[in-house]
């Protein structure tokens, strides 16, 4: 076949006598976007960790990068080959330049060229168009900027192929369209890219043709065009999915349950007043950067802030600390699970159960592990809770799985049992469905409506404005730390809130 970069003929894994990839196929051509798509659990990592050289395929399995036929596939050998994997948590040097991040594998001396590390820096730049301070701390850009630097950095080692996995989990809307620009400009350098990302609406963006793995065989690949939304999701997940329908009217109430009144916590935020209603789900969106997380953690008592009152049905509470607000009755999910919600190492259960252990001690006021784990096997069961491979379960089943063993969208519902489990009056989630597949977003969209219906006050913190628009009653958008704009869902439109956003943010709209 012309122009194609790179093939992979009959790949199989197995772990343990389970099959996670079964002869899968598939390649991809110069100059094209190829997204890979598919529920966690479908395979796409472990194919991108064999092309990268880090696992190791079964026999008779075949791979050709630049038509050359790849065999005993090291991760050094893969780069040298000319494949590069930008992975979502970007793996790059913090504590050096933009110029060395990108160039600091070309400089084969002992005495490091200063000079013609950012020579070599800024040609890749302007090949992508952008320009960025050469001299800039890393650990001091955007995530965006970040992302940029890892594309920049793959052009230096002359890859052929880029894989970009889940690039705009962390990225701003106008970060975004920045990088939509980045990729138009890598085609047009003869790059072909594989795009892995959950946005269906950012894989018929960018995608030229969208393959799709199910279970670990390829069950359709196609030109983008012959796929709408419907099917993709339908292919992704073997069934039809059925969308939450928006809050019944009957539902409606005036009945105030949740109040924060003129809170400020400056440099973040200012004067920020809401009041939330029974059977409501509150919106709450704007650019990074605009003071939506920074509040959530002022509510949840991890921030102090300079002035304001939280009401709840009526009656003042004082949050002083994270132990205040669960006594109140106020859970959080944090934006980023794996840093600041999950603890790592442990199982499901001991994650489960971590904010409730006075409910689960014995006659001798000590954890009774057989507690615990009943209750985790109950919220397991509940959520539907299924781990990646049958392999990773034990006799004790999902509970006594390692957190870190589970898909995305499972760690999350890990972290909605804990809250559920403290019986809460107020839950605050900041990007609940980040990084998991469509069929867990729904999942968990159905979750939060189950759970504004059963009374709880629930804010919804999201960058993905179809996810607001579809689960939210009513929307607020915050701008530099001050609430812009409140409309009913229903009445609001992607563009309109998003240039609500924009609105005094410096940025461009359009």
């Amino acid at each position: 076949m012309e122009n194609v970069i790179l093939e992979v003929k009959n790949l199989s894994k197995t772990y343990s006598g389970i099959t996670v990839l079964n002869e899968v196929s598939f390649d991809l051509r110069a100059g094209e976007v190829h997204a890979l798509v598919g529920e966690n659990g479908a395979g796409k990592s472990t194919m991108i960790k064999i092309i990268a050289g880090v696992e190791k395929p079964d026999e008779g399995g075949e791979i050709y990068i630049n038509g050359s036929r790849a065999t005993r596939l090291t991760a050094a050998k893969s780069i040298q080959m000319g494949v590069t994997v930008i992975y979502q948590d970007i793996s790059l040097f913090p504590n050096l330049t933009v110029a060395e991040n990108i160039s600091i594998e070309k400089n084969k001396s002992m005495i490091v060229n200063r000079s013609e590390m950012k020579r070599i820096a800024q040609e890749a730049l302007d090949t992508m168009g952008v320009k960025l301070d050469l001299d800039a701390k890393l650990g001091d850009i955007s995530i965006g900027k970040q992302q940029l630097v890892a594309i920049a950095r793959a052009i230096t080692f002359k890859s052929k192929v880029i894989v970009m996995d889940e690039p705009t989990a962390a990225l701003s809307s106008a970060e975004v369209d920045m990088l939509y620009n980045i990729i138009r400009a890598v085609k047009a350098q003869g790059i072909g890219i594989i795009y892995i990302s959950h946005k269906l609406d950012e894989i018929f963006t960018v995608a030229d043709r969208i393959s799709i793995l199910r279970d670990g065989k390829m069950v359709a690949c196609d030109d983008a065009s012959a796929f709408d939304n419907q099917k993709l999701i339908n292919l992704m997940v073997g069934r039809e999915l059925r969308f939450i329908p928006m809050r019944n009217e009957e539902e409606a109430s005036d009945e105030t349950i949740f109040e924060v009144r003129n809170m400020t916590c400056e440099p973040f935020f200012r004067n920020v007043s809401f009041q939330l209603k029974k059977h409501e789900i509150l919106g709450l969106t704007g650019l990074v950067g605009a003071g939506r997380s920074e509040l959530a953690h002022a509510i949840f008592g991890l921030m102090k802030p300079h002035s304001g009152e939280i009401f709840i049905h009526g009656e003042k509470v004082v949050v002083k600390s994270p132990e205040d607000a669960i006594l109140k009755g106020i859970g959080y999910l944090p934006e980023d699970r794996r840093k600041q919600g999950l603890f790592h190492g442990h199982s499901m259960t001991c994650n489960i159960s971590a904010v409730t252990l006075s409910k689960h001690l014995n006659r001798i006021k000590l954890i009774s592990r057989k507690k615990e784990l009943k209750t985790a096997s109950d919220y397991i069961n509940k959520l539907s809770i299924r781990p990646n491979l049958p392999s990773t379960m034990s006799t004790l089943g999902p509970a006594s799985i390692n957190v870190e063993n589970m898909s995305g969208g499972n760690q999350q519902k890990a972290l909605f049992s804990r809250w559920l489990e403290t019986g809460p009056k107020v839950l605050i989630v900041d990007e609940p469905t980040c990084g998991i597949d469509v069929g867990a977003k729904l999942e968990i969209h159905k979750l939060l409506r189950q759970l504004a219906k059963n009374g709880v006050a629930v804010i919804l913190i999201s960058s993905d404005l179809p996810e607001i628009l579809a689960i939210s009653d009513r929307i607020l958008v915050m701008c530099k730390g001050t609430v812009v704009d409140e409309t009913v869902a229903g009445e609001a439109t992607q563009e309109g809130v998003l240039e609500k956003g924009l609105m005094g943010s410096g940025r461009e709209i359009g």
